[in-house]
């Protein structure tokens, strides 16, 4: 079983930083496609970002070209997101993904919470 498990979420200003991180349990992590979703109230869960097992190859929504950069540590099972010149409208619960190489079952975390003030 693949636990996934968020950090990094809070409260921020607009054009503010923040750095979200998530630690997966599986040893095969890298093997494993990962990415990001976000999910606003009264909205639908939508795509941030991916990265891909070696992370050499990274994919953005357009809203998060340019500002959101995707990561991960392969060493440390973790993958990263480095969002710069937040927007309230980037105010959301955040999700981890991963995808199994084998079962291409989705695992998600419990998510955390991003708050952007104006």
């Amino acid at each position: 079983q693949v636990q996934l498990v968020e950090s990094g979420g809070g409260l921020v200003q607009a054009g503010g930083s923040l750095r979200l991180s998530c630690k997966a349990t599986v040893r095969t992590f890298s093997r494993y496609t990962t990415g990001w979703f976000r999910q606003a109230i009264g909205k639908e869960r939508e795509f941030v970002a991916t990265i891909n097992w070696s992370g050499k190859s990274t994919a953005y929504a357009d809203s998060a070209k340019g500002r959101f950069t995707i990561s991960r540590d392969n060493a440390l099972n973790t993958i990263y997101l480095q969002m710069n010149s937040l927007s309230p409208e980037d105010t959301a619960v955040y999700y981890c993904n991963a995808n199994s190489p084998i079962t291409r079952v989705n695992y998600w975390g419990q998510g955390t919470q991003v708050t952007v003030s104006s």
